[in-house]
């Protein structure tokens, strides 16, 4: 069997797919990855899946580009001629489909969140909506990442509830973080953030809190990692966030392809974005046993729980952000030291990635005559 997987970027289906490509190619599957040419492309390839390039408009909407997108997709799928595609982020999703559909192929979507569309630009979600309304009526099956994405597609979106389902992300390989050995030293308090520096992503608050906690104690530690993307629409001013850095109130630590020795190293981890699909980096903390502090949004509340493993707070608000961190400080040790254990226990119950290669299993079993995959899962419980 060939499976399409069609994304945004190379490093994306490295990054959040691996797991599941891994699998298909244990089972002595076809995988052909179909996605932008990127510094991950190569590592796909070293680990046997084929690669057919394809130039996408990651942000905005040009409809020549997007029209190029189709045309290339029906091109791609004419000449491979996949058992089925699996489709993720917007373009993909829309476009992917659509030529899924006139290529007589099944497809399978993943919607893994809203995007910045649906939190910023009325007459631009109008427009997406339309198109996915459209598309997702071609679909064989969407799998949404939590309920309230779901449920503003039902609404809105008006597809089908009886080919949807739900999946919890992309799901986590717990073994690969929590058997990260973690040698616990005395030193100041650290708050970790896991972000590309977006505004949705709320950066700025993280800064903001973070300056105001400093004031009152000059030893707690608040970190960032993440990618600095000044071309992208939604990117934080930089000046006033090196501003922040070389004040003291934020240690910045670039970018990294393992996070695991930063995770090691922080206390308690910190997201205080608009909106998720569902997190990955509060994923990684909870199973490395991390107490966490997070919005109070779809995605985040669906791993963060208010008062098990860590705290919720108000979106867009920096001060109820430094108070849950500050709650967090004040915290008693064996009060910390549960919280991180209550993130293992969720990660490890409702959030490992069989749970999610199972689901796309029996999808694919169901759409693909003779497909007969069959997860970890499967073989444990027979």
């Amino acid at each position: 069997m060939k499976v399409g997987i069609a994304i945004n970027t190379s490093w994306n289906i490295y990054n959040f797919r691996i797991d599941l490509v891994k699998r298909l190619l244990e089972l002595g599957h076809e995988v052909l990855a179909i996605a932008p040419t990127d510094d991950y492309t190569s590592r796909l390839i070293e680990m046997g899946c084929r690669h057919r390039p394809i130039k996408l408009e990651n942000s905005g909407l040009n409809p020549l580009k997007d029209l190029k997108y189709l045309k290339d997709f029906r091109l791609i799928l004419s000449e491979e001629k996949p058992d089925i595609v699996l489709s993720y982020t917007i373009k993909p999703n829309i476009y992917g489909t659509l030529a899924c559909k006139k290529e007589n192929v099944p497809i399978i979507n993943n919607v893994s969140g809203l995007g910045t569309t649906f939190l910023w630009n009325k007459l631009m979600k109008t427009f997406i909506v339309g198109l996915y309304r459209y598309a997702f009526r071609k679909s064989n099956f969407i799998f949404f990442q939590n309920e309230d994405d779901k449920s503003i597609f039902l609404d809105e979106v008006k597809i089908d509830t009886g080919k949807t389902g739900l999946v919890p992300g992309s799901g986590i390989n717990v073994d690969f973080f929590s058997s990260y050995k973690i040698e616990y030293n005395k030193r100041p308090f650290t708050f970790l953030m896991i972000s590309r520096l977006l505004i949705d992503k709320g950066v700025m608050e993280y800064c903001e809190a973070a300056s105001s906690l400093k004031q009152e104690n000059q030893e707690v530690k608040f970190q960032l990692l993440g990618k600095k993307d000044p071309e992208h629409k939604r990117s934080v001013d930089l000046e006033k966030f090196e501003k922040h850095i070389k004040d003291g109130a934020i240690e910045y630590l670039g970018t990294s392809d393992d996070v695991r020795a930063f995770l090691a190293d922080s206390d308690c981890v910190v997201l205080p974005s608009y909106r998720e699909g569902t997190p990955r980096t509060l994923l990684e903390a909870a199973c490395m046993s991390k107490p966490l502090v997070a919005t109070n949004v779809p995605g985040c509340k669906n791993v963060v729980i208010d008062n098990y493993n860590g705290f919720l707070c108000n979106p867009r608000d920096s001060k109820d952000l430094a108070n849950a961190m500050s709650k967090m400080l004040l915290s008693a040790e064996s009060q910390i030291k549960q919280f991180g254990e209550n993130s293992n226990l969720l990660a490890t119950e409702k959030f490992d990635v069989e749970i999610v290669i199972e689901k796309y299993f029996d999808e694919i079993n169901r759409i693909v005559p003779g497909a007969n995959l069959i997860s970890k899962k499967s073989l444990v419980s027979n």
